[in-house]
């Protein structure tokens, strides 16, 4: 998916391995999420969007945008965010059976220059997942429940709406669901059904749908992510929820 990879392409510091899962083609993972003790300038995360080090972010960010609008900003960030959260986390998780400790109030985060997140510091290296076939669920399970929750929240309380963020991140977790098994069927169930397992609303259902366009399928976003309203920053093209972005280059 090509917007996913625009958003994971950018290398940061160098770190000892974190995972067995970060070699190869997704080396890049190992300067994505680390541990704590090796990421030096790295925050806590409920003291970055708690004192004031969120908002410093998204005001550097701005600025590198050309003081764009601030809801663009805000949604570009996240997806950033969201790309160096989720996929190193389900690659760990589904290719070297290991659960990253994942739970928001545990980790750090470290940014670049501009302000955009550069990656994520976790405590230790987690512990054995059990491999099983499962609906998608039971891969991004922990991660939804400790730990996108409260960042959908905190962005959401910084100006944009709690759907444009689930969709953010729904896009990179489709991504990563698929990179880990590419047979898997049109539409995933967790972006289908309606309820999570314990019987919660399912806040990624409809984020991502497959439909067919000129021979090809596509991966069609429920909500545009505002990138276009970003100078310098190119449409991502047929994923994009707006007609009229479709076929801006």
């Amino acid at each position: 998916m090509a917007s996913a990879q625009h958003h994971v392409a950018d290398r940061g510091h160098s770190a000892s391995i974190l995972s067995p899962a970060f070699a190869g083609e997704h080396a890049w993972c190992s300067e994505k999420m680390v541990l704590s003790t090796e990421l030096s300038d790295g925050v806590p995360l409920p003291r970055f969007f708690g004192d004031g080090g969120f908002r410093q972010a998204i005001d550097r960010y701005a600025e590198a945008c050309g003081d764009s609008d601030r809801r663009a900003v805000v949604s570009m960030w996240s997806l950033y965010y969201f790309s160096t959260l989720s996929i190193p986390y389900v690659l760990a998780r589904r290719l070297a059976a290991q659960a990253l400790p994942i739970a928001f109030d545990e980790m750090t985060i470290a940014l670049q220059e501009n302000g955009l997140p550069r990656a994520f510091g976790v405590p230790h290296r987690g512990g054995h997942a059990a491999v099983e076939e499962d609906d998608g669920f039971g891969a991004i399970g922990p991660l939804l429940e400790q730990h996108l929750s409260e960042a959908v929240a905190k962005l959401n309380a910084c100006g944009i709406s709690a759907k444009l963020c689930w969709n953010n991140a729904a896009v990179y977790l489709d991504y990563a669901l698929r990179l880990t098994r590419p047979a898997e069927g049109p539409d995933l169930t967790v972006f289908v059904r309606g309820c999570l397992p314990d019987g919660g609303v399912n806040p990624l259902c409809g984020s991502v749908r497959y439909v067919e366009e000129d021979g090809e399928r596509v991966a069609r976003r429920k909500i545009c992510c505002l990138r276009y309203m970003l100078p310098g920053v190119p449409s991502c093209g047929k994923p994009c929820a707006l007609p009229s972005q479709r076929n801006v280059q």
